[in-house]
């Protein structure tokens, strides 16, 4: 950092990048600013500067050392800072310590024989609650959700008929449980059900939402929440606001002929036969068949795909619905939850992969639901979309959300 970043660095004041920090505190509460940004984004510890911004340089001969000390002694798992000093004035020096975002989340400081979280919060290093260190946990792949358990549930939930056909007809596994012993043993290696610590086998995240009879009872969030308005903005008066309940795959059965026969749709096939008056209208003539075809406002591939990415790789911690809504010009997807890892909205138009759910996005896989190359955004709903209208979709990622917005085809007439 030049002497002119960091005094442009101190007039803008602390922020969620940015602390200022004299260098005679103690060792925990520097660890406390650094595991709080390595748990965000990142950020810089200026040391030697007064929260007003005044410059009262280091005191210490051997700040170096004693940073990297705190790092090896209060902050886990390790980190590797960068370090530099600055000569301010001709007697003053300022320490810069920057904390790259973590890639082992989450970061904890230990002190007095206990492990504390830490995030940023704008310009204060705060204590993080239960559901954002859950986050954390999922974020450095230490914890799956989609397998953890639901309580109040039990294996009466789970529709069997359902996964009796995708054992015995998708996925072709030789031995269908004849009980409910071995249907839970079954399900319990699946993942599909768990233990919830109090000698109960429940069902799990993924069992509920794939195969529960009525997800929503026990996990609010299970649904989709559709909506349509006639404008470019959501009114007071909307044309559709539905909240769909239902497991994510249908139900099938396979009939005296050998086909296979949809007997109950699952939470795709209700969303498509929800949204489908808003993204159609009806030609203005008739073919020679006497119908009147159907035109698409935006490719139907490009919608289902969106909207199953959504459920496949939605943060499962955060208690909102997805939302899917139909403007007059646009049709939006909000799935709940920051970008899983490290993916950006870059990495994921250049066809990068990275799972939030795997257990979900493999069941739906194994449907056909899902592309098998996990590659839906680039290879199908970014080409469907500049063939359809010469658009590209939009995304933006946040901190609670990513939204992905489909321009609507203007049709004649």
């Amino acid at each position: 950092m030049l002497k002119a970043e960091l005094l442009e660095t101190v007039v803008s004041g602390e922020n969620s990048g940015v602390e200022f920090k004299r260098d005679d505190i103690r060792p925990e509460q520097l660890a406390k600013e650094i595991v709080a940004f390595a748990n965000v984004q990142g950020g810089r510890i200026l040391l030697g500067v007064e929260d007003n911004g005044r410059f009262s340089g280091l005191q210490r001969a051997d700040t170096q050392e004693w940073v990297l000390n705190v790092f090896r002694d209060k902050v886990h798992p390790q980190i590797i800072p960068f370090y530099e000093e600055i000569q301010v004035e001709q007697d003053v020096r300022v320490a810069v310590v920057t904390i790259a975002a973590g890639i082992s989340k989450p970061y904890v400081l230990r002190h007095n024989n206990r492990e504390e979280v830490y995030i940023r919060m704008g310009d204060r290093s705060e204590l993080a609650s239960r559901e954002q260190q859950l986050r954390l946990f999922e974020i450095g792949g230490l914890l799956h959700v989609e397998v953890l358990p639901v309580p109040g549930t039990s294996l009466s939930d789970i529709d069997i008929s359902r996964l009796d056909y995708y054992l015995r007809t998708i996925i072709r596994d030789p031995e269908i449980p004849n009980s409910d012993v071995e249907w839970r043993e079954r399900l319990l290696g699946l993942g599909l059900m768990a233990e919830d610590g109090m000698g109960n086998t429940v069902c799990s995240i993924a069992g509920l939402i794939c195969f529960g009879i009525h997800p929503r009872r026990f996990l609010r969030q299970a649904g989709l929440r559709v909506m349509a308005f006639a404008g470019d903005d959501k009114e007071y008066r909307a044309l559709l606001d539905v909240i769909l309940d239902a497991p994510l795959v249908g139900r099938w059965q396979v009939t005296g002929t050998g086909q296979n026969q949809l007997v109950d749709e699952g939470l795709i096939e209700k969303f498509s036969s929800a949204i489908k008056p808003f993204v159609t209208q009806e030609a203005s003539e008739i073919d020679e068949n006497m119908r009147r075809e159907k035109i698409w406002y935006y490719p139907r591939e490009a919608i289902r795909e969106t909207v199953i990415n959504a459920l496949v790789h939605r943060d499962w911690t955060r208690s909102v619905d997805i939302e899917v809504t139909s403007y007059s010009d646009r049709l939006e997807v909000i799935s709940p939850g920051k970008l899983q890892n490290s993916m950006t909205i870059a990495k994921m138009v250049a066809g990068q992969r990275s799972p939030r759910n795997t257990l979900i996005m493999e069941i739906l896989r194994d449907y056909g639901y899902v592309d098998a190359r996990g590659m839906g955004v680039r290879t199908k709903v970014i080409p469907l979309m500049r063939e359809h209208n010469n658009t590209d979709p939009g995304f933006e990622a946040t901190e609670d959300y990513l939204k992905t917005t489909l321009h609507r085809k203007k049709i004649d007439g």
